[in-house]
């Protein structure tokens, strides 16, 4: 949501809105000059001209009295994905879906062909950190022009003629939204079953990303992970594709080879169907980062990039807010900030730190988001969660939901098998911290507002350990 309103006012649209909570997030769109309200105001809408258009996310509820004064008054309402579909029937959009690795995933993928002459505008889930935003405009923001080594806009003569000609596009699998898209690539990176209060079942889920995939537009590309078998409607077989791809850690039509972890750094060959890539240096070196450069170098790749631009643009990736976000690296207290929500991002984020960090204890802080979510995987919670070596569990966050009887993160904390559990509050968590003596590495996980908790806790570790944080 937060990118779509940064590209209407770049636009130069009056752009407001609401959201239930403040964040850093929310704060800058605020400086950038979007006017934003935190409880629901009747009489402020009521100014608004019926002409406004009234851009939604089916996260909100439907009987939120702002969005029943709007239904009820004639006001034109569009969801989210279908302002970004109609933005990928004009261009050539490049989504990105799965269950997760799709943020990582897409702002990679748009990092890569942003800075290369191919040049791409993008719609992301995450804060990028090399641009310090979820939207990317080569129409309004300079980029890099190598031809001449300047910072130039789409007016220089000698940028390439095809500089508006993709767009990068997270495509969110929640309430059926990334079938509203028209890709002309299309990649999934996962279909672990999530928002089975949308879909129903497992077999339903899988259904989703099958549409999804036969959505991709006549010579085309469509690129799959290699573990994950889809079947494409038969009205739209694979034959109409231009081409249809794997990708893979270490198998598929495009994968890694001769991965190298050594001083903090890794290094692998990207492979090809036609050619190897030698030498590709990750910019955030995390091994669940190989998976996730190979399938954005793969779109990249196929979208035009050069391979010198390709490694260029791996090296000097800076990551994503959120992601796997570094906020403070010692030799004593390395601390962790991860959006991680779900039981197999859980998994993939404590494999990876427990692959960086063989030696150190790795404490766990969680948030669990959604009830629904909470109820129908809390076995998978229980059992990842017990892969850390302390796991503090925090209170559910709600989001868009009413609370469920006999649901709360009890249920997780009672299964977890792990011996050093603590069950907290956000209001408390920051006292426990306190009062412990911590060191090896601490990490909180969740999509709810735990990252409100993270500058108070970074200070936290810098004050009392009397050390130098990572801006």
């Amino acid at each position: 949501m937060s990118a779509l309103a940064r590209y209407f006012n770049a636009k130069g649209y009056e752009v407001s809105g609401y959201d239930r909570t403040q964040t850093v997030l929310t704060k800058e769109l605020e400086s950038e000059g979007i006017v934003i309200h935190y409880s629901a105001n009747i009489p402020l809408v009521e100014n608004l001209p019926t002409e406004t258009l009234i851009i939604y996310t089916p996260a909100v509820p439907e009987d939120f009295e702002e969005f029943v004064y709007f239904k009820n008054n004639g006001y034109r309402m569009m969801k989210r994905a279908q302002v970004l579909g109609e933005i990928t029937r004009e261009s050539k959009g490049i989504c990105i879906a799965g269950t997760h690795g799709k943020t990582s995933t897409s702002t990679m993928t748009a990092h890569l062909i942003y800075q290369s002459n191919v040049g791409c505008n993008a719609f992301l889930g995450g804060v990028s950190k090399n641009y310090d935003t979820n939207l990317l405009l080569t129409s309004t923001l300079t980029r890099i022009c190598n031809p001449c080594a300047d910072n130039v806009g789409t007016d220089c003569k000698s940028a390439p003629a095809n500089d508006l000609e993709f767009v990068v596009i997270e495509a969110d699998e929640y309430d059926r939204s990334f079938h509203q898209l028209s890709p002309y690539m299309a990649l999934i990176t996962a279909v672990d079953a999530d928002h089975l209060d949308i879909y129903g079942s497992k077999n339903e889920f899988k259904k989703g990303f099958e549409k999804f995939a036969s959505l991709v537009k006549p010579n085309g590309y469509l690129i799959v992970k290699e573990e994950i078998e889809l079947s494409v409607h038969p009205s739209l077989p694979l034959g109409k594709l231009g081409g249809a791809f794997t990708y893979g850690m270490n198998k598929g039509d495009f994968h890694a080879e001769n991965i190298n972890i050594e001083n903090g750094e890794i290094h692998f060959d990207f492979v090809t169907p036609t050619e190897t890539i030698p030498n590709i240096q990750l910019g955030v070196p995390v091994l669940i980062n190989v998976e996730n450069a190979v399938g954005a170098m793969a779109l990249a790749y196929l979208a035009g990039v050069s391979p010198e631009e390709l490694r260029e643009g791996m090296k000097s990736f800076a990551g994503i807010r959120r992601r796997f976000d570094f906020q403070v690296k010692t030799d004593k207290i390395v601390y962790i900030d991860d959006y991680a929500h779900h039981p197999e991002e859980l998994r993939a984020s404590i494999s990876s730190i427990k692959t960086l960090y063989p030696n150190k204890k790795v404490c766990g802080i969680f948030q669990p988001h959604l009830y629904t979510r909470t109820r129908d995987f809390m076995d998978g919670f229980a059992e990842t969660l017990s892969m850390l070596d302390e796991l503090i569990l925090l209170d559910i966050y709600p989001a868009r939901e009413l609370p469920i009887e006999g649901v709360s993160s009890d249920i997780i904390f009672d299964k977890a098998t792990i011996k050093n559990k603590t069950r907290a509050t956000k209001e408390n968590l920051l006292e426990l911290l306190k009062n412990k003596e911590l060191e090896g590495v601490l990490v909180t996980f969740g999509a709810g507002d735990i990252d409100t908790c993270v500058p108070k806790i970074k200070e936290m570790l810098t004050e009392k350990q009397n050390i130098e944080h990572i801006d």
